[in-house]
Protein backbone atom coordinates (compact mmCIF):
# COMPACT_ATOMS: atom_id res chain seq x y z
CA UNK A 1 0.00 0.00 0.00
CA UNK A 2 1.30 3.56 -0.96
CA UNK A 3 0.88 5.89 1.96
CA UNK A 4 -0.79 9.43 0.87
CA UNK A 5 -0.97 12.45 3.27
CA UNK A 6 -0.25 15.59 1.44
CA UNK A 7 -2.84 17.44 -1.26
CA UNK A 8 -2.43 20.26 -3.41
CA UNK A 9 -6.13 21.61 -3.82
CA UNK A 10 -7.05 22.26 -7.79
CA UNK A 11 -3.66 21.04 -8.26
CA UNK A 12 -2.90 24.58 -7.57
CA UNK A 13 0.89 25.67 -7.34
CA UNK A 14 1.66 22.18 -9.90
CA UNK A 15 3.18 21.87 -13.39
CA UNK A 16 0.84 20.84 -15.97
CA UNK A 17 3.25 18.56 -17.80
CA UNK A 18 3.53 17.11 -14.11
CA UNK A 19 -0.34 16.94 -14.03
CA UNK A 20 -0.86 15.27 -17.33
CA UNK A 21 1.26 12.06 -16.85
CA UNK A 22 -0.48 11.75 -12.92
CA UNK A 23 -2.11 8.82 -12.59
CA UNK A 24 -6.11 9.13 -11.12
CA UNK A 25 -8.72 7.89 -9.17
CA UNK A 26 -12.08 8.16 -9.65
CA UNK A 27 -13.81 8.73 -6.14
CA UNK A 28 -17.58 9.29 -5.04
CA UNK A 29 -18.56 11.64 -2.71
CA UNK A 30 -19.06 9.43 0.32
CA UNK A 31 -15.26 8.33 -0.32
CA UNK A 32 -14.04 12.11 -0.74
CA UNK A 33 -16.07 13.54 2.48
CA UNK A 34 -13.72 11.47 4.62
CA UNK A 35 -10.09 12.19 5.54
CA UNK A 36 -8.65 8.84 5.73
CA UNK A 37 -9.95 6.21 2.91
CA UNK A 38 -8.37 3.57 0.85
CA UNK A 39 -8.75 3.47 -3.19
CA UNK A 40 -6.96 2.30 -6.07
CA UNK A 41 -5.76 4.22 -8.58
CA UNK A 42 -5.72 4.05 -12.48
CA UNK A 43 -2.31 2.40 -12.64
CA UNK A 44 -3.61 -0.43 -10.09
CA UNK A 45 -1.68 0.58 -7.01
CA UNK A 46 -3.39 0.76 -3.78
CA UNK A 47 -3.61 3.90 -1.78
CA UNK A 48 -3.53 4.37 1.82
CA UNK A 49 -5.03 7.94 2.17
CA UNK A 50 -4.32 10.07 5.45
CA UNK A 51 -5.15 13.63 5.33
CA UNK A 52 -5.82 16.10 8.11
CA UNK A 53 -9.20 15.78 10.19
CA UNK A 54 -11.87 17.64 8.62
CA UNK A 55 -9.87 17.73 5.00
CA UNK A 56 -12.32 16.94 2.14
CA UNK A 57 -11.53 15.77 -1.54
CA UNK A 58 -12.65 17.66 -4.44
CA UNK A 59 -12.68 16.63 -8.06
CA UNK A 60 -9.67 18.09 -9.51
CA UNK A 61 -7.54 17.99 -6.36
CA UNK A 62 -4.04 16.04 -6.87
CA UNK A 63 -2.55 13.46 -3.88
CA UNK A 64 1.21 13.43 -3.35
CA UNK A 65 1.99 10.23 -2.22
CA UNK A 66 5.29 9.04 -0.03
CA UNK A 67 7.07 7.88 -2.86
CA UNK A 68 6.88 11.82 -4.85
CA UNK A 69 4.25 10.33 -7.01
CA UNK A 70 1.42 12.61 -8.12
CA UNK A 71 -2.67 10.91 -8.45
CA UNK A 72 -5.60 13.20 -9.84
CA UNK A 73 -8.86 12.95 -8.36
CA UNK A 74 -11.84 12.78 -10.21
CA UNK A 75 -15.15 13.62 -9.10
CA UNK A 76 -17.02 9.85 -10.35
CA UNK A 77 -20.49 9.93 -11.34
CA UNK A 78 -23.10 8.80 -8.66
CA UNK A 79 -26.58 8.93 -7.82
CA UNK A 80 -27.88 12.44 -7.58
CA UNK A 81 -31.39 14.22 -8.03
CA UNK A 82 -31.27 17.56 -10.15
CA UNK A 83 -33.23 19.84 -9.09
CA UNK A 84 -34.74 22.54 -11.66
CA UNK A 85 -37.52 25.29 -12.40
CA UNK A 86 -40.46 24.82 -14.44
CA UNK A 87 -39.27 26.50 -17.36
CA UNK A 88 -43.17 27.40 -17.51
CA UNK A 89 -45.00 27.85 -14.46
CA UNK A 90 -41.61 29.33 -12.42
CA UNK A 91 -38.83 31.01 -11.95
CA UNK A 92 -35.21 30.78 -11.43
CA UNK A 93 -36.47 32.00 -7.63
CA UNK A 94 -38.16 28.46 -7.01
CA UNK A 95 -34.59 27.10 -6.59
CA UNK A 96 -33.95 30.02 -3.81
CA UNK A 97 -36.72 28.63 -2.28
CA UNK A 98 -35.90 25.10 -2.67
CA UNK A 99 -32.11 25.51 -1.38
CA UNK A 100 -33.74 27.44 1.71
CA UNK A 101 -36.02 24.25 3.13
CA UNK A 102 -33.58 22.38 2.05
CA UNK A 103 -30.69 23.91 3.94
CA UNK A 104 -33.01 24.07 6.94
CA UNK A 105 -33.15 20.40 6.89
CA UNK A 106 -29.52 20.41 6.44
CA UNK A 107 -29.24 18.65 3.42
CA UNK A 108 -25.64 18.86 1.40
CA UNK A 109 -26.86 20.53 -1.55
CA UNK A 110 -23.79 21.49 -5.05
CA UNK A 111 -25.21 25.17 -5.90
CA UNK A 112 -25.30 25.73 -9.84
CA UNK A 113 -26.70 28.80 -11.54
CA UNK A 114 -29.89 27.02 -13.29
CA UNK A 115 -29.94 23.28 -11.16
CA UNK A 116 -29.70 22.10 -7.57
CA UNK A 117 -28.38 18.77 -6.46
CA UNK A 118 -29.07 16.59 -3.68
CA UNK A 119 -28.33 12.48 -3.04
CA UNK A 120 -31.34 10.86 -3.68
CA UNK A 121 -34.23 11.18 -0.94
CA UNK A 122 -38.16 10.10 -2.10
CA UNK A 123 -39.50 12.14 1.03
CA UNK A 124 -37.31 15.58 -0.19
CA UNK A 125 -38.47 14.73 -3.92
CA UNK A 126 -42.32 14.78 -2.95
CA UNK A 127 -41.73 18.31 -1.24
CA UNK A 128 -40.05 19.66 -4.42
CA UNK A 129 -42.87 17.83 -6.05
CA UNK A 130 -45.30 20.10 -4.57
CA UNK A 131 -43.38 23.39 -4.43
CA UNK A 132 -43.60 22.91 -8.66
CA UNK A 133 -40.10 22.09 -9.09
CA UNK A 134 -39.10 19.47 -11.49
CA UNK A 135 -37.09 16.47 -9.93
CA UNK A 136 -34.98 14.14 -11.99
CA UNK A 137 -32.89 10.80 -11.29
CA UNK A 138 -29.70 11.24 -12.80
CA UNK A 139 -25.82 9.75 -12.57
CA UNK A 140 -23.00 12.91 -12.01
CA UNK A 141 -20.47 13.71 -9.86
CA UNK A 142 -21.50 15.47 -6.90
CA UNK A 143 -19.51 18.13 -5.45
CA UNK A 144 -22.02 19.89 -2.05
CA UNK A 145 -21.45 23.32 -0.80
CA UNK A 146 -18.85 23.17 2.08
CA UNK A 147 -20.11 25.68 5.20
CA UNK A 148 -19.29 29.16 5.03
CA UNK A 149 -16.84 28.43 7.59
CA UNK A 150 -14.75 25.80 5.95
CA UNK A 151 -11.36 26.42 4.88
CA UNK A 152 -10.03 28.10 1.88
CA UNK A 153 -10.18 24.60 0.21
CA UNK A 154 -14.21 24.83 0.23
CA UNK A 155 -14.58 26.32 -3.46
CA UNK A 156 -11.57 24.31 -5.25
CA UNK A 157 -14.55 21.86 -7.05
CA UNK A 158 -14.30 21.36 -10.78
CA UNK A 159 -16.31 23.15 -12.96
CA UNK A 160 -16.54 21.13 -16.19
CA UNK A 161 -12.69 20.56 -16.27
CA UNK A 162 -11.13 23.33 -16.13
CA UNK A 163 -9.18 25.36 -13.78
CA UNK A 164 -10.37 29.15 -12.10
CA UNK A 165 -9.81 31.71 -10.15
CA UNK A 166 -12.62 33.24 -7.99
CA UNK A 167 -10.97 36.26 -8.27
CA UNK A 168 -12.40 37.36 -11.58
CA UNK A 169 -16.23 37.51 -13.07
CA UNK A 170 -16.35 34.14 -14.59
CA UNK A 171 -19.59 32.88 -15.09
CA UNK A 172 -20.02 29.03 -15.95
CA UNK A 173 -23.49 28.56 -17.25
CA UNK A 174 -24.59 24.88 -18.10
CA UNK A 175 -27.36 23.97 -21.09
CA UNK A 176 -29.47 21.10 -20.28
CA UNK A 177 -30.99 19.77 -23.55
CA UNK A 178 -32.96 17.98 -21.63
CA UNK A 179 -36.85 18.65 -23.34
CA UNK A 180 -39.07 18.15 -20.10
CA UNK A 181 -42.94 17.95 -21.48
CA UNK A 182 -45.13 18.91 -18.61
CA UNK A 183 -49.08 18.19 -18.30
CA UNK A 184 -50.26 21.29 -15.61
CA UNK A 185 -53.10 20.35 -14.72
CA UNK A 186 -51.23 20.59 -11.86
CA UNK A 187 -49.99 17.00 -11.79
CA UNK A 188 -45.62 17.22 -12.03
CA UNK A 189 -45.15 13.97 -13.49
CA UNK A 190 -41.42 13.78 -14.06
CA UNK A 191 -39.87 11.37 -16.22
CA UNK A 192 -39.28 7.76 -16.07
CA UNK A 193 -37.08 7.29 -13.28
CA UNK A 194 -37.88 10.58 -11.99
CA UNK A 195 -40.09 11.39 -8.74
CA UNK A 196 -43.59 12.13 -9.14
CA UNK A 197 -44.77 14.76 -7.26
CA UNK A 198 -48.99 14.89 -5.86
CA UNK A 199 -51.61 16.96 -7.79
CA UNK A 200 -51.98 20.51 -6.07
CA UNK A 201 -53.74 24.14 -6.65
CA UNK A 202 -51.14 25.83 -8.49
CA UNK A 203 -49.25 29.01 -6.60
CA UNK A 204 -47.55 31.37 -8.81
CA UNK A 205 -44.43 32.46 -7.54
CA UNK A 206 -42.77 35.82 -8.51
CA UNK A 207 -41.64 35.67 -11.39
CA UNK A 208 -43.90 33.15 -13.52
CA UNK A 209 -44.74 35.44 -16.18
CA UNK A 210 -47.97 34.38 -16.95
CA UNK A 211 -51.04 36.42 -17.97
CA UNK A 212 -53.17 36.23 -14.98
CA UNK A 213 -55.86 38.70 -16.55
CA UNK A 214 -58.09 39.30 -13.46
CA UNK A 215 -61.88 40.93 -13.48
CA UNK A 216 -60.82 43.45 -10.79
CA UNK A 217 -59.59 46.75 -10.66
CA UNK A 218 -55.84 47.33 -11.26
CA UNK A 219 -53.57 48.82 -8.49
CA UNK A 220 -50.61 50.18 -10.22
CA UNK A 221 -47.75 50.52 -7.70
CA UNK A 222 -44.46 52.50 -7.85
CA UNK A 223 -42.86 51.94 -11.10
CA UNK A 224 -45.43 50.44 -13.55
CA UNK A 225 -44.25 52.00 -16.36
CA UNK A 226 -47.97 52.90 -16.98
CA UNK A 227 -48.94 56.20 -18.44
CA UNK A 228 -50.87 57.61 -15.78
CA UNK A 229 -51.26 61.28 -16.82
CA UNK A 230 -54.16 62.71 -15.74
CA UNK A 231 -55.75 66.04 -16.94
CA UNK A 232 -56.71 68.38 -13.17
CA UNK A 233 -58.59 71.11 -14.52
CA UNK A 234 -59.11 73.41 -11.92
CA UNK A 235 -62.70 75.29 -12.58
CA UNK A 236 -63.66 78.39 -11.40
CA UNK A 237 -63.71 78.79 -7.58
CA UNK A 238 -61.61 76.25 -6.52
CA UNK A 239 -59.97 78.81 -3.94
CA UNK A 240 -56.42 78.41 -5.83
CA UNK A 241 -55.15 82.02 -5.57
CA UNK A 242 -52.99 82.28 -9.43
CA UNK A 243 -51.42 85.29 -9.37
CA UNK A 244 -50.58 86.17 -13.11
CA UNK A 245 -49.10 89.42 -13.27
Amino acid sequence: MLTVNKLFPAGRGLAPVLLKRAAHVALDWDVRQKSRFEATDSTRRTLGVFLPRGTVVRGGDVLVAEDGSLVRVEAAPQPVMVIRHCPHHGSPFDLMRAAYHLGNRHVQIELRPDHLKIEPDHVLAEMLGRMHLIVTNEDAPFEPESGAYAGGHGHGHDHGHHDHDHGHGHGHGRGHPHAHEHAHGHDHKAHAGTATAAATPHVHGPGCGHDHAHGHGHVHGPGCGHDHSHDHGHGHGTGHDHGHP
